[in-house]
């Protein structure tokens, strides 16, 4: 099994040799055994805390290399006829501690049916779908 110890902070000069697609849940699990796309089994063993984002590259002791892709998976996606709305929602959601991903367009959450109506009284447009899922990282979250 190949066991990926550390993330590189650049693009590295080979192509990867795995991908690795990996739900937002998945992204935050620093030591776990996964399944590449290609099948392959492998283990994380990065410094704990390590929360990984859509296009990060993986490396092995031995050399191996890996990019991480966020894995699509059933989410909501909410968008609103002005900004100001979409911002009440991101305050709203925020004030529940809510795994949320924030653009300029939509905010994404996991499917939540107590939410979901909150979202809808509030006048916003909610989609169910699948589709890759990249909450933002918590405010001292450096980058690398």
């Amino acid at each position: 099994m190949i066991v990926f110890t550390r993330r590189l902070s650049d693009q590295p000069c080979k192509k990867a040799e795995y991908c690795l697609s990996l739900t937002a849940e998945e992204r935050l699990r620093s030591r776990h055994a996964y399944q590449t796309d290609e099948g392959q089994s492998v283990y994380l063993n990065l410094p704990r805390g390590t929360a990984l984002k859509d296009g990060d590259w993986l490396q092995s002791d031995a050399g191996d290399v890996a990019q991480v892709f966020a894995k699509p998976e059933p989410v909501l996606t909410v968008t609103a006829t002005t900004s100001l709305a979409l911002l009440q929602a991101a305050y709203h959601l925020g004030n529940r501690h809510v795994p949320l991903e924030i653009t300029n367009s939509f905010l994404r959450l996991s499917p939540d049916s107590v939410l979901q109506k909150l979202l809808l009284h509030r006048g916003l447009h909610v989609l169910e779908e699948i589709a890759p899922f990249q909450p933002e990282t918590g405010a001292y979250e450096h980058q690398h």
